[in-house]
């Protein structure tokens, strides 16, 4: 790709995953001269927003993200709008757990106190609505009726085609070797050197690597996760393929969590990954053994042996995505303690795909100074002061 003659920005925005590219759109939309900078040729898959499916929900723990959720909703319906481009498609969601587990009741709770259309459901209740699911006796469902499937290969192509039509740039093959904190950041990558009165960094699972050269080591993990894909064993035969919702199971107050969608990546296969998997070095992701990592695949099977006996109990498909984990699983939206005008975008643990409309917006609040719709005190970085290992 040729590079601009125009080497100074507004804003630059490093790392073109969803986060940083919807960061890029809403800059563009208050007319921010702005460059999207992404270290591989685009589209690529290592990294943490490639596939083509991930879930959309209202239903949280925790009430701040039910809120933003609801900004979220209208943000994917404008870029559909925006683009001409189905983005979304409503399946319902349903959670289920044991009875009197403290995270599904505070999910149903937070649903209730904000309205959201939900269903409480008992386990003959469940037995009756979704037959392709066998819970326990001594289990409980809950269904978030508005949730359902975001086409994630889809929405990140468009959000940067339209953040391109707004007058935004993007530059793939060009990893950030230094960056020169001041009233002017300066970002040299392999191919050139840029400039920009404000930088926002959302590089994903490389985000540690392009923050510790700026004095500032955040309590990160990079995870490498299994995402899994599972056939009927007989072809057609239960309908769960035809009328299947998302879910998401809490095992063991939280600690435990399995979550399945309908699948497009693979007709007739059914998306179910457990929410966790083992610490990777983004960079070495590709070059680890190949062999699925034995106890997620095993709590996988027997989960699928137990909830969904219609499917075959061992994976069809095993595909790698990456995580980038906080201790609290919540999102960093801040500023660098040092250099207000750097913006920090990290640590979406495995949930914040559905969310990045509203980050990006935050993100971008944050670099141009403008006024703050929501409370980010969840979302500091001071939160971890005991955890930083830096000398701020």
């Amino acid at each position: 790709m040729a590079l601009p003659s125009c080497k100074k920005y507004d804003c630059l925005v490093i790392g073109a995953g969803i986060q940083g590219s919807f960061t890029a759109y809403h800059l563009a939309k208050n007319k921010k001269k702005t460059l999207l900078l992404e270290q591989f040729p685009l589209p690529h898959s290592r990294g943490s927003s490639h596939g083509q499916t991930r879930i959309i929900r209202r239903a949280y723990v925790e009430d701040f993200y039910t809120k933003m959720m609801e900004e979220s909703y209208q943000l994917w319906a404008e870029l559909e709008r925006d683009s001409g481009t189905t983005l979304c498609r409503k399946t319902g969601a349903v959670f289920f757990a044991k009875a009197g587990n403290q995270e599904f009741e505070a999910t149903c709770r937070t649903m209730q106190q904000n309205q959201i259309p939900c269903e409480y459901l008992s386990w003959e209740q469940m037995k009756q609505k979704y037959p392709g699911f066998s819970l326990n006796p001594d289990e409980v469902a809950c269904t978030d009726l508005t949730a359902g499937v975001l086409y994630a290969d889809k929405a990140l192509r468009a959000v940067q085609e339209t953040f391109q039509r707004m007058g935004g740039v993007i530059l793939d093959g060009q990893k950030v070797m230094h960056i020169k904190p001041g009233p002017v950041v300066t970002v040299t990558t392999t191919s050139s050197v840029y400039e920009a009165e404000r930088l926002v960094i959302t590089a994903g699972p490389w985000a540690q690597k392009v923050l510790r050269p700026l004095s500032l080591e955040l309590p990160l993990k990079t995870l490498k996760i299994n995402v899994c894909y599972w056939k009927e064993k007989i072809p057609g035969r239960s309908g769960i393929l035809q009328d299947f919702p998302c879910f998401l199971s809490t095992q063991s107050n939280g600690e435990h969590e399995i979550y399945g969608l309908p699948s497009k990546e693979y007709p007739g296969l059914v998306k179910i990954c457990y929410h966790h998997g083992n610490e990777a070095d983004p960079e070495q992701r590709d070059l680890q053994a190949t062999k699925p990592q034995i106890q997620d695949i095993r709590i996988l099977c027997n989960f699928i042996s137990h909830y969904l006996p219609s499917l075959h109990p061992e994976p069809a498909v095993i595909e790698q995505c990456m995580y980038t984990n906080t201790p609290d699983r919540n999102f960093i939206l801040d500023r660098h303690p040092l250099h207000k005008n750097i913006i920090i975008g990290a640590g979406f643990s495995g949930h914040g795909f559905k969310l990045s409309p509203v980050v990006g917006k935050i993100l971008s609040e944050l670099s141009i100074g403008e006024h703050l719709r929501y409370d980010l005190e969840p979302f500091r970085i001071s939160r971890f002061k005991n955890q930083l290992k830096s000398a701020l």
